[in-house]
């Protein structure tokens, strides 16, 4: 068995820029996080050895501290000023692209273009995205497309961070062939540590019979990692750490390749990868034993 490590993988520089700013600030006091920093349960995990409280970015009577913080996937500016207003210091991990998605839709707004965002209606980036755009129509699949007005001849469109750019660019094009008398205007908000992992995975499968897929259970971009590569031809395992691993997953001659979402610790990438070396050894020794045994 044979194993290969994907070019880009795991953890963004958004996802380590919140994760060091919530352990400083908890190590200064106590902090309410307002969901869940990132979709990792090994980060929560940590957070929680810290005292870092779990709060709800919707519930502004439930803050058990008086000050809170805004995750990686960001927050309305609405939601921000409710915040405020009831006296909370607000402290902010937003991601600078999912910041930049948050701009770009706000300019298309006031010049005029009827918003629209490519994403997951229920995905905390996207209720961030258009919690100050309630006209805004989100879209991940052609029926969607039926949510957007017929008559709007400007509308502007932005897209989740972490959807893949196929999906994107057909959807695009879909919607230029629906509304061929307006002017779509489409900024792209993909974010690079996202691209950079779709190519690699790509990459990957071309040389590997089994991908191993490392991240959080409700992360949306490993989510994508795992759809792509079964798409791609790939036997897809997707987990959360180590210990999931099952090595009935693999044959001995398998070439796997591992890769992970954005909110992958690296330590929890290598553990995966020290767990797949002993499996290929527990097969190697196995496969001598039985040519042993077949000699008699």
């Amino acid at each position: 068995m044979k194993i290969e490590i994907a070019k880009h993988y795991g953890m963004c520089f958004g996802v380590r820029d919140a994760l060091r700013k919530t352990h400083d600030l908890a190590s200064r006091g106590s902090i309410t996080v307002l969901g869940e920093l990132v979709h990792n349960p090994l980060v929560q995990e940590h957070l929680d050895t810290l005292g870092v409280r779990r709060g709800n970015l919707d519930s502004k009577s439930k803050a058990a501290t008086s000050s809170v913080l805004i995750t990686a996937h960001g927050a309305s500016d609405r939601n921000r000023r409710e915040w405020q207003e009831r006296g909370h210091e607000v402290f902010d991990t937003t991601c600078p692209l999912v910041r930049k998605a948050h701009r770009s839709l706000e300019c298309l707004v006031l010049a005029g273009y009827f918003p629209v965002v490519i994403g997951q209606v229920n995905h905390v980036e996207v209720r961030g995205l258009v919690g100050d755009f309630p006209e805004a129509v989100v879209v991940l699949h052609e029926s969607d497309l039926e949510n957007i007005p017929g008559d709007r001849d400007r509308i502007g469109i932005v897209s989740q961070t972490t959807q893949p750019v196929l999906l994107v660019e057909s959807l695009l094009e879909t919607m230029r062939t629906r509304f061929p008398d307006a002017d779509l205007r489409y900024v792209d908000t993909v974010c690079q540590p996202t691209k950079d992992r779709q190519l690699a995975l790509r990459e990957l499968c071309d040389g590997n019979d089994v991908v191993i897929v490392v991240g959080g259970s409700n992360s949306n971009n490993t989510a994508q990692l795992a759809e792509t590569a079964s798409a791609l031809g790939c036997r897809v395992h997707r987990i959360e750490r180590a210990e999931d691993l099952d090595p009935k997953w693999f044959r001995r001659k398998d070439r796997v390749g591992v890769t992970a979402g954005t909110s992958t610790l690296d330590e929890t990438v290598h553990a995966v990868v020290e767990r797949l070396r002993v499996i290929a050894k527990e097969q190697e020794s196995l496969g001598v034993f039985d040519a042993l045994k077949a000699l008699g």
